[in-house]
């Protein structure tokens, strides 16, 4: 089992599960997730690896943040969460709303990153996700985003309206009680529900940021991007212009939710490209 710890960082507390020793794999959540998405994942990376998953700002028992869902203040997070535990580089392996912060951080701190794999997910407004978007952005992202109203009306609602999400995010195969009950808990409540949709209402401020950077710099570590369903090869075409060394891959029959619908397969995409040689 990983060893839980609280970690001050960036004004604030992560909840952070550590397990193995060796080089640092830094694993970023998204919604609706904790630290225990990668349970799979760090079982299969812990025999060589030095495997930390935090539960992000304002999710999980990390503390509930009034402000900072920005996806420069989640890399700066991440960046100081490195340093407090002494890791001068790790590879970052990021899913859904980790993956915005996971890219800034390369951009910005690509000394920090060793290799990054991100996955279902897109980043700002980077062209490449039309035929994604034709039909227009998930509705949720427009629920979630008006200030007040989600975590109003839901509250009270939470198991349903998460185990929705958990139910199509695994094509209908759903998770094992454990994962769902802690998943579940995390979102309870009118506080972690704000949290939870401040990562919404930071979009247009944490696109803003992705267009800046990659305005002025590209993405020079090497890169992995993973699609399943519903996202496919969207975030592969928005990395492929502005990134120096991408491979992608897509993960048949998977939900969005890899890493517990069909960890066996991620393992195997993971396990090679993190043990590859550096390119740079």
């Amino acid at each position: 089992m990983p060893e839980l710890r609280r970690i001050p960082v960036n004004g604030i507390e992560l909840n952070v599960a550590v397990a193995g020793s060796g080089p640092a794999v830094l694993l970023l959540h998204g919604f609706p997730h904790t630290w225990q998405l990668w349970t799979e994942v760090m079982t299969g990376l812990s025999d060589r690896y030095r495997v930390i998953a935090p539960d992000l700002r304002g999710f999980g028992a990390s503390t509930r943040a009034r402000t900072g869902y920005d996806a420069a203040t989640l890399a700066q997070d991440a960046a100081e969460l490195l340093y407090a535990l002494e890791v001068p580089s790790a590879a970052v392996v990021a899913i859904d709303a980790g993956t915005p912060p996971a890219l800034l951080l390369a951009l910005r701190r690509p000394e920090l990153v060793r290799r990054l794999v991100v996955m279902e997910a897109l980043v700002g407004q980077l062209p490449g996700a039309e035929d994604f978007l034709a039909g227009g952005p998930p509705w949720w992202f427009g629920f979630h985003a008006v200030p007040g109203l989600a975590e109003t009306v839901l509250e009270g609602n939470e198991a349903r309206y998460i185990d929705w999400f958990l139910h199509t995010g695994t094509l209908g195969d759903g998770l094992p009680p454990q994962v769902r009950d802690a998943f579940i808990h995390a979102y309870t409540g009118h506080e972690a529900l704000r949290c939870t949709f401040s990562y919404y209402r930071a979009l247009p401020e944490s696109a803003a940021q992705i267009s800046k950077a990659v305005a002025t710099t590209r993405l020079t570590v090497p890169t992995l991007a993973v699609g399943a369903q519903p996202v496919g090869a969207a975030l592969e075409r928005q990395l492929r212009p502005i990134t120096d060394d991408l491979t992608g891959h897509l993960i048949e029959n998977c939900g969005h939710i890899i890493p517990l619908h069909r960890p066996a397969a991620l393992l195997q995409l993971l396990r090679p490209f993190l043990a590859a040689h550096p390119t740079r």
